[in-house]
């Protein structure tokens, strides 16, 4: 599902550059849930990105689904993230002045969903996400389990094939943290590719495949099966 070859990004900083990925190779299949650790400035939120599409590469190929995303324009790139890829990140990113419902019609509104079917589909993924109280309320009259999970919501709304989590519960405490994981693992119990970068290595552990980073390298790719026995 997602192919990354001699993938290389690199940032100028004054007169030097910095190679955030350096030469990385990485293949996810569908249905998937990966960790990516790493000490801070190894390259595992670059690599985020970049399988998000939010960022591009300097050099490599990324072929997500069979399609070499990296000769695509910003338009066709940004079609494809809006619609096959869903994000959750650390600081929840939820328009403060919408209520919770509106803030997970958004992706469907950027699609061009009619009102009625956002609304249909909005109620649907609060109501799994066990929301539906919570719909009309602004995230200021939430908790930051809560924010979250309407985060979660937004993000899997459109039904992506691919959910990018990026430290999900870098701002909770450890009850909500764990409730929060616990969604993530069901949406991938039900097909979704799942990918989470945390520095957490409980929450990394969790993962049935586990990506470590250092210096913008893959360092470590250990799979549930290539565990010693207990």
């Amino acid at each position: 599902m997602i192919s990354l070859q001699h993938i290389h990004r690199d940032f100028r900083v004054g007169d030097q550059i910095v190679h955030a990925l350096d030469d990385v190779d990485l293949d996810i299949a569908a249905g998937e849930y990966v960790s990516v650790m790493g000490p801070s400035g190894s390259g595992k939120s670059t690599l985020l990105n970049l399988i998000g599409l939010l960022d591009r590469a300097s050099a490599g190929r990324y072929l997500l689904e069979g399609e070499d995303v990296t000769v695509l324009d910003d338009d066709r790139q940004a079609w494809i993230r809006n619609r096959r890829i869903g994000f959750v990140f650390q600081a929840f990113h939820l328009v403060p002045r919408l209520t919770a419902a509106e803030n997970v019609e958004l992706p469907l509104l950027l699609a061009g969903v009619p009102p009625a079917e956002r609304g249909k589909r909005a109620a649907a993924a609060l109501r799994a996400m066990g929301l539906s109280d919570r719909a009309g309320h602004r995230p200021d009259q939430l908790s930051g389990g809560q924010r979250q999970r309407v985060a979660i919501a937004r993000a899997t709304v459109t039904e992506p094939a691919v959910l990018l989590a990026d430290e999900p519960t870098g701002n909770l405490d450890q009850h909500a943290g764990q409730g929060v994981i616990e969604v993530l693992e069901a949406l991938n119990a039900r097909g979704i590719t799942l990918i989470v970068v945390t520095h957490d290595s409980a929450i990394g552990g969790r993962a049935r495949r586990r990506v470590r980073m250092l210096d913008g390298r893959i360092v470590a790719d250990e799979a549930e099966a290539d565990r010693a026995p207990a």
